[in-house]
Protein backbone atom coordinates (compact mmCIF):
# COMPACT_ATOMS: atom_id res chain seq x y z
CA UNK A 1 0.00 0.00 0.00
CA UNK A 2 1.66 3.26 -1.14
CA UNK A 3 1.89 5.83 1.63
CA UNK A 4 0.27 9.26 1.55
CA UNK A 5 0.78 12.54 3.37
CA UNK A 6 -1.87 11.44 5.85
CA UNK A 7 -0.04 8.20 6.65
CA UNK A 8 3.20 10.16 6.97
CA UNK A 9 1.55 12.35 9.62
CA UNK A 10 0.44 9.24 11.52
CA UNK A 11 3.53 7.05 11.15
CA UNK A 12 6.27 9.58 10.47
CA UNK A 13 9.40 9.40 8.35
CA UNK A 14 11.45 8.19 11.29
CA UNK A 15 10.22 6.24 14.28
CA UNK A 16 11.79 5.12 17.51
CA UNK A 17 11.36 1.44 16.72
CA UNK A 18 12.83 1.73 13.23
CA UNK A 19 16.32 0.30 12.63
CA UNK A 20 19.07 2.50 11.14
CA UNK A 21 17.35 5.87 11.31
CA UNK A 22 13.83 5.10 10.17
CA UNK A 23 14.21 3.44 6.78
CA UNK A 24 12.05 0.51 7.89
CA UNK A 25 9.69 0.48 10.87
CA UNK A 26 7.84 -2.62 12.07
CA UNK A 27 4.78 -2.15 14.25
CA UNK A 28 2.89 -4.62 16.37
CA UNK A 29 -0.63 -4.60 14.96
CA UNK A 30 -4.09 -5.92 15.61
CA UNK A 31 -5.96 -6.78 12.42
CA UNK A 32 -9.74 -6.55 12.82
CA UNK A 33 -12.54 -7.30 10.36
CA UNK A 34 -16.03 -6.15 11.36
CA UNK A 35 -18.94 -7.35 9.25
CA UNK A 36 -22.46 -6.21 8.43
CA UNK A 37 -23.91 -7.37 11.74
CA UNK A 38 -20.67 -6.58 13.56
CA UNK A 39 -19.34 -10.10 13.35
CA UNK A 40 -15.72 -9.74 14.35
CA UNK A 41 -12.53 -11.50 13.30
CA UNK A 42 -9.19 -10.39 14.76
CA UNK A 43 -5.60 -11.51 14.48
CA UNK A 44 -2.34 -10.25 15.93
CA UNK A 45 0.50 -9.51 13.54
CA UNK A 46 2.91 -6.91 12.18
CA UNK A 47 2.76 -3.91 9.86
CA UNK A 48 5.85 -2.55 8.10
CA UNK A 49 6.32 1.10 7.19
CA UNK A 50 9.28 1.64 4.93
CA UNK A 51 10.86 3.84 2.29
CA UNK A 52 11.01 1.75 -0.87
CA UNK A 53 13.67 4.13 -2.30
CA UNK A 54 15.90 4.24 0.76
CA UNK A 55 18.82 2.67 -1.15
CA UNK A 56 18.68 5.33 -3.85
CA UNK A 57 19.50 8.71 -2.21
CA UNK A 58 19.03 10.53 -5.53
CA UNK A 59 15.32 9.77 -5.59
CA UNK A 60 12.70 11.22 -3.25
CA UNK A 61 11.30 8.93 -0.59
CA UNK A 62 8.36 6.70 -1.41
CA UNK A 63 6.81 5.36 1.79
CA UNK A 64 4.74 2.21 1.78
CA UNK A 65 2.69 0.33 4.35
CA UNK A 66 3.11 -3.42 4.03
CA UNK A 67 0.62 -5.73 5.70
CA UNK A 68 0.79 -9.46 6.21
CA UNK A 69 -1.50 -11.95 4.56
CA UNK A 70 -3.78 -13.30 7.26
CA UNK A 71 -7.40 -14.20 7.98
CA UNK A 72 -8.49 -10.55 8.06
CA UNK A 73 -6.75 -9.41 4.88
CA UNK A 74 -8.10 -12.44 3.01
CA UNK A 75 -11.65 -11.29 3.89
CA UNK A 76 -11.14 -7.81 2.43
CA UNK A 77 -13.13 -6.93 -0.69
CA UNK A 78 -13.02 -4.00 -3.15
CA UNK A 79 -15.09 -1.14 -1.73
CA UNK A 80 -14.36 -1.96 1.92
CA UNK A 81 -13.17 0.84 4.20
CA UNK A 82 -9.81 0.61 5.96
CA UNK A 83 -9.12 2.42 9.24
CA UNK A 84 -5.50 2.60 10.42
CA UNK A 85 -5.18 3.89 13.98
CA UNK A 86 -2.02 4.37 16.04
CA UNK A 87 -2.39 3.96 19.78
CA UNK A 88 -0.27 5.84 22.35
CA UNK A 89 1.82 2.69 22.91
CA UNK A 90 2.61 2.67 19.13
CA UNK A 91 0.51 -0.43 18.46
CA UNK A 92 -1.48 -0.09 15.23
CA UNK A 93 -5.09 -1.07 14.61
CA UNK A 94 -5.84 -2.25 11.07
CA UNK A 95 -9.65 -2.23 10.91
CA UNK A 96 -11.65 -3.28 7.84
CA UNK A 97 -15.39 -2.74 7.45
CA UNK A 98 -17.69 -3.44 4.48
CA UNK A 99 -19.31 -0.38 2.93
CA UNK A 100 -22.74 0.65 4.21
CA UNK A 101 -22.52 -1.13 7.56
CA UNK A 102 -23.37 0.25 10.98
CA UNK A 103 -19.84 -0.15 12.32
CA UNK A 104 -18.49 1.78 9.32
CA UNK A 105 -20.87 4.65 10.11
CA UNK A 106 -19.88 4.54 13.76
CA UNK A 107 -16.15 4.64 13.04
CA UNK A 108 -16.53 7.45 10.51
CA UNK A 109 -18.36 9.44 13.17
CA UNK A 110 -15.84 8.59 15.90
CA UNK A 111 -12.89 9.79 13.83
CA UNK A 112 -14.76 12.77 12.36
CA UNK A 113 -14.24 11.63 8.76
CA UNK A 114 -16.38 12.20 5.69
CA UNK A 115 -19.55 10.16 5.28
CA UNK A 116 -18.48 8.69 1.94
CA UNK A 117 -14.71 8.15 1.96
CA UNK A 118 -13.18 7.99 -1.47
CA UNK A 119 -9.98 6.49 -2.77
CA UNK A 120 -7.82 8.55 -0.44
CA UNK A 121 -6.79 8.68 3.19
CA UNK A 122 -8.28 11.09 5.69
CA UNK A 123 -6.89 11.63 9.17
CA UNK A 124 -7.96 12.91 12.57
CA UNK A 125 -6.03 12.85 15.82
CA UNK A 126 -7.92 12.11 19.03
CA UNK A 127 -6.11 13.68 21.98
CA UNK A 128 -7.19 14.83 25.43
CA UNK A 129 -7.03 18.42 24.15
CA UNK A 130 -9.33 17.79 21.18
CA UNK A 131 -11.71 15.16 22.48
CA UNK A 132 -11.93 15.75 26.23
CA UNK A 133 -13.65 13.04 28.20
CA UNK A 134 -15.08 10.39 25.96
CA UNK A 135 -18.84 10.54 25.79
CA UNK A 136 -21.18 7.57 25.87
CA UNK A 137 -21.22 7.11 22.09
CA UNK A 138 -17.44 7.09 21.79
CA UNK A 139 -17.03 4.58 24.59
CA UNK A 140 -19.74 2.41 23.02
CA UNK A 141 -17.80 2.22 19.74
CA UNK A 142 -14.45 1.64 21.43
CA UNK A 143 -16.02 -1.18 23.42
CA UNK A 144 -17.09 -2.80 20.14
CA UNK A 145 -13.39 -2.80 19.21
CA UNK A 146 -12.39 -4.29 22.55
CA UNK A 147 -10.72 -1.08 23.75
CA UNK A 148 -11.32 0.01 27.34
CA UNK A 149 -11.51 3.78 27.73
CA UNK A 150 -10.04 5.61 30.71
CA UNK A 151 -12.37 6.16 33.64
CA UNK A 152 -13.06 9.80 34.55
CA UNK A 153 -13.81 10.84 38.13
CA UNK A 154 -12.08 7.74 39.54
CA UNK A 155 -12.05 9.05 43.12
CA UNK A 156 -15.77 9.80 43.04
CA UNK A 157 -16.55 6.38 41.59
CA UNK A 158 -14.43 4.64 44.22
CA UNK A 159 -16.35 6.39 46.98
CA UNK A 160 -19.70 5.30 45.55
CA UNK A 161 -18.81 1.63 45.10
CA UNK A 162 -16.80 1.22 48.32
CA UNK A 163 -19.75 -0.32 50.29
CA UNK A 164 -19.95 -3.24 47.85
CA UNK A 165 -16.40 -4.44 48.45
CA UNK A 166 -15.55 -7.02 45.79
CA UNK A 167 -19.08 -8.20 45.03
CA UNK A 168 -21.54 -7.08 42.37
CA UNK A 169 -24.84 -5.78 43.74
CA UNK A 170 -28.03 -6.43 41.79
CA UNK A 171 -28.56 -4.34 38.69
CA UNK A 172 -31.53 -2.60 40.30
CA UNK A 173 -29.36 -1.52 43.26
CA UNK A 174 -26.71 -0.22 40.86
CA UNK A 175 -29.35 1.66 38.83
CA UNK A 176 -30.77 3.26 41.98
CA UNK A 177 -27.25 4.27 43.03
CA UNK A 178 -26.52 5.84 39.65
CA UNK A 179 -29.66 7.97 39.78
CA UNK A 180 -29.25 8.97 43.41
CA UNK A 181 -25.69 10.13 42.73
CA UNK A 182 -27.04 12.65 40.19
CA UNK A 183 -29.63 14.57 42.23
CA UNK A 184 -29.72 17.55 39.86
CA UNK A 185 -30.77 15.46 36.85
CA UNK A 186 -34.49 15.85 36.11
CA UNK A 187 -36.35 13.23 34.09
CA UNK A 188 -39.35 15.57 33.80
CA UNK A 189 -37.44 18.59 32.53
CA UNK A 190 -35.03 16.75 30.23
CA UNK A 191 -35.89 13.07 29.61
CA UNK A 192 -33.20 12.56 26.96
CA UNK A 193 -30.40 14.06 29.02
CA UNK A 194 -31.54 12.23 32.16
CA UNK A 195 -31.53 8.81 30.50
CA UNK A 196 -28.05 9.35 29.06
CA UNK A 197 -26.66 10.69 32.35
CA UNK A 198 -28.06 7.77 34.34
CA UNK A 199 -26.79 5.17 31.87
CA UNK A 200 -23.36 6.76 31.65
CA UNK A 201 -23.00 6.97 35.44
CA UNK A 202 -24.07 3.35 35.93
CA UNK A 203 -21.71 2.19 33.19
CA UNK A 204 -18.78 3.97 34.85
CA UNK A 205 -19.68 2.60 38.28
CA UNK A 206 -20.00 -0.93 36.92
CA UNK A 207 -16.72 -0.85 34.98
CA UNK A 208 -14.87 0.57 37.99
CA UNK A 209 -16.12 -2.19 40.29
CA UNK A 210 -15.59 -4.80 37.59
CA UNK A 211 -11.95 -3.76 37.22
CA UNK A 212 -11.38 -4.26 40.93
CA UNK A 213 -13.06 -7.67 40.99
CA UNK A 214 -11.28 -8.90 37.85
CA UNK A 215 -7.90 -7.67 39.11
CA UNK A 216 -8.42 -9.56 42.37
CA UNK A 217 -9.38 -12.74 40.52
CA UNK A 218 -6.37 -12.54 38.21
CA UNK A 219 -4.05 -11.90 41.16
CA UNK A 220 -5.26 -15.14 42.74
CA UNK A 221 -4.27 -16.99 39.58
CA UNK A 222 -5.92 -19.77 37.59
CA UNK A 223 -4.49 -23.08 38.71
CA UNK A 224 -5.83 -26.63 38.80
CA UNK A 225 -3.37 -28.27 41.14
CA UNK A 226 0.06 -27.46 39.73
CA UNK A 227 -1.22 -26.88 36.20
CA UNK A 228 -2.67 -23.79 34.55
CA UNK A 229 -6.47 -23.88 34.64
CA UNK A 230 -7.11 -22.85 31.04
CA UNK A 231 -10.79 -23.82 31.11
CA UNK A 232 -11.26 -21.86 34.32
CA UNK A 233 -9.65 -18.78 32.79
CA UNK A 234 -11.74 -19.00 29.61
CA UNK A 235 -14.91 -19.52 31.62
CA UNK A 236 -14.16 -16.50 33.79
CA UNK A 237 -13.41 -14.33 30.75
CA UNK A 238 -16.69 -15.38 29.12
CA UNK A 239 -18.63 -14.65 32.31
CA UNK A 240 -17.19 -11.11 32.36
CA UNK A 241 -18.37 -10.45 28.79
CA UNK A 242 -21.81 -11.96 29.39
CA UNK A 243 -22.30 -9.96 32.58
CA UNK A 244 -21.48 -6.72 30.76
CA UNK A 245 -24.06 -7.37 28.06
CA UNK A 246 -26.83 -8.59 30.37
CA UNK A 247 -26.45 -5.79 32.89
CA UNK A 248 -26.46 -3.04 30.25
CA UNK A 249 -29.85 -4.16 28.95
CA UNK A 250 -31.32 -4.48 32.45
CA UNK A 251 -29.94 -1.06 33.42
CA UNK A 252 -31.60 0.57 30.43
CA UNK A 253 -34.97 -0.90 31.38
CA UNK A 254 -34.51 0.15 35.02
CA UNK A 255 -33.80 3.76 34.05
CA UNK A 256 -36.69 3.83 31.58
CA UNK A 257 -38.99 2.67 34.38
CA UNK A 258 -37.80 5.56 36.56
CA UNK A 259 -38.22 7.99 33.66
CA UNK A 260 -41.79 6.88 32.88
CA UNK A 261 -42.72 7.02 36.56
CA UNK A 262 -41.29 10.53 36.92
CA UNK A 263 -43.38 11.66 33.97
CA UNK A 264 -46.60 10.08 35.22
CA UNK A 265 -46.80 7.59 32.36
CA UNK A 266 -48.61 4.29 33.00
CA UNK A 267 -46.80 1.20 31.72
CA UNK A 268 -46.25 -2.52 32.23
CA UNK A 269 -42.76 -3.99 32.05
CA UNK A 270 -42.44 -7.46 30.55
CA UNK A 271 -46.21 -8.04 30.24
CA UNK A 272 -47.18 -11.10 28.19
CA UNK A 273 -48.95 -10.65 24.84
CA UNK A 274 -49.56 -13.31 22.15
CA UNK A 275 -47.60 -16.56 21.93
CA UNK A 276 -45.91 -15.86 25.29
CA UNK A 277 -44.09 -12.83 23.86
CA UNK A 278 -43.08 -10.24 26.43
CA UNK A 279 -42.33 -6.77 25.02
CA UNK A 280 -40.10 -4.71 27.28
CA UNK A 281 -42.81 -2.07 27.85
CA UNK A 282 -46.54 -1.90 27.13
CA UNK A 283 -48.53 1.33 27.46
CA UNK A 284 -50.81 1.84 29.27
CA UNK A 285 -50.68 -1.75 30.50
CA UNK A 286 -51.43 -5.47 30.36
CA UNK A 287 -55.16 -5.20 31.09
CA UNK A 288 -55.78 -2.60 28.38
CA UNK A 289 -53.86 -4.62 25.81
CA UNK A 290 -55.98 -7.72 26.43
CA UNK A 291 -59.25 -5.75 26.51
CA UNK A 292 -60.77 -6.13 23.03
CA UNK A 293 -62.85 -3.01 23.62
CA UNK A 294 -59.77 -0.85 24.26
CA UNK A 295 -58.89 1.12 21.12
CA UNK A 296 -55.68 -0.19 19.48
CA UNK A 297 -54.62 3.33 18.52
CA UNK A 298 -54.25 4.12 22.24
CA UNK A 299 -51.84 1.22 22.75
CA UNK A 300 -48.07 1.58 22.46
CA UNK A 301 -45.21 -0.86 22.80
CA UNK A 302 -41.54 -0.13 23.26
CA UNK A 303 -38.61 -2.46 22.87
CA UNK A 304 -35.47 -1.40 24.75
CA UNK A 305 -32.03 -2.63 23.67
CA UNK A 306 -28.78 -1.03 24.77
CA UNK A 307 -27.07 -2.57 21.74
CA UNK A 308 -28.82 -3.49 18.54
CA UNK A 309 -27.02 -5.39 15.79
CA UNK A 310 -29.64 -7.58 14.08
CA UNK A 311 -31.87 -8.10 17.13
CA UNK A 312 -34.31 -5.33 16.25
CA UNK A 313 -36.42 -7.78 14.24
CA UNK A 314 -37.35 -9.56 17.47
CA UNK A 315 -39.76 -6.78 18.45
CA UNK A 316 -41.83 -7.00 15.25
CA UNK A 317 -43.95 -9.92 16.49
CA UNK A 318 -44.18 -8.99 20.17
CA UNK A 319 -47.55 -7.18 20.13
CA UNK A 320 -49.92 -8.09 17.28
CA UNK A 321 -52.55 -5.49 18.22
CA UNK A 322 -50.05 -2.65 17.75
CA UNK A 323 -49.11 -2.20 14.08
CA UNK A 324 -46.45 0.47 14.64
CA UNK A 325 -43.70 -0.66 16.97
CA UNK A 326 -41.22 1.56 18.81
CA UNK A 327 -37.66 0.57 19.67
CA UNK A 328 -35.32 2.54 21.92
CA UNK A 329 -31.60 1.89 21.64
CA UNK A 330 -28.36 3.56 22.67
CA UNK A 331 -26.52 2.33 19.56
CA UNK A 332 -24.95 5.28 17.73
CA UNK A 333 -24.69 5.62 13.97
CA UNK A 334 -26.82 2.71 12.77
CA UNK A 335 -26.41 2.31 9.01
CA UNK A 336 -28.93 3.74 6.56
CA UNK A 337 -29.51 0.25 5.19
CA UNK A 338 -30.82 -0.87 8.58
CA UNK A 339 -32.89 2.22 9.34
CA UNK A 340 -34.47 2.05 5.87
CA UNK A 341 -35.48 -1.54 6.57
CA UNK A 342 -36.91 -0.54 9.96
CA UNK A 343 -39.06 2.12 8.34
CA UNK A 344 -40.30 -0.40 5.78
CA UNK A 345 -41.26 -2.75 8.65
CA UNK A 346 -43.19 0.06 10.43
CA UNK A 347 -40.70 0.21 13.28
CA UNK A 348 -39.94 3.65 14.72
CA UNK A 349 -36.49 4.09 16.22
CA UNK A 350 -36.25 6.11 19.46
CA UNK A 351 -32.77 7.52 20.13
CA UNK A 352 -31.69 9.88 22.93
CA UNK A 353 -31.18 13.35 21.49
CA UNK A 354 -27.45 13.42 22.28
CA UNK A 355 -26.88 10.50 19.90
CA UNK A 356 -28.75 11.96 16.92
CA UNK A 357 -25.56 13.64 15.70
CA UNK A 358 -24.00 10.22 15.08
CA UNK A 359 -26.58 9.62 12.34
CA UNK A 360 -26.69 11.08 8.86
CA UNK A 361 -28.97 14.07 8.17
CA UNK A 362 -31.57 12.04 6.26
CA UNK A 363 -31.85 9.65 9.21
CA UNK A 364 -32.01 12.38 11.83
CA UNK A 365 -35.19 13.80 10.31
CA UNK A 366 -36.91 10.47 10.97
CA UNK A 367 -35.56 9.61 14.41
CA UNK A 368 -37.73 10.15 17.50
CA UNK A 369 -36.13 11.35 20.73
CA UNK A 370 -37.07 10.22 24.24
CA UNK A 371 -39.01 13.38 25.11
CA UNK A 372 -41.17 13.00 22.00
CA UNK A 373 -41.88 9.37 22.84
CA UNK A 374 -42.93 10.27 26.41
CA UNK A 375 -45.19 12.98 25.02
CA UNK A 376 -46.71 10.47 22.56
CA UNK A 377 -47.61 7.84 25.19
CA UNK A 378 -48.80 10.45 27.70
CA UNK A 379 -51.11 11.89 25.06
CA UNK A 380 -52.59 8.47 24.32
CA UNK A 381 -53.37 8.02 28.01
Amino acid sequence: MTGSKVLLRILGEQTRNAPRGGADARYDATYIWLGAEQEAVSEEGKLSWYDSRAKDPKRSAEWRLYYQSNTVTEMMQPGDTLFVARRPDDRLLFIVTPDGTTIQSQLLWLFGLSEQPGLQFEQRELTPDTSGELDFAARYILDELGIDADEPEADLLDGLIAPFGLKFPTTRVFSDLARSSLPNVSARDAPDAALMAWMEREELLFRRLERRIVAERIANGFLAGDDADVDGFLGFSLSVQNRRKARAGQALENHLEALFTANGVRYARGAETENKNKPDFLFPGHAEYHDAAFAPDRLTMLGAKSTLKDRWRQVLSEAVRIPEKHLLTLAPGISENQTDEMRAKNLQLVIPRALHGTYRPAQQAWLMDVASFVQLVAGRQ
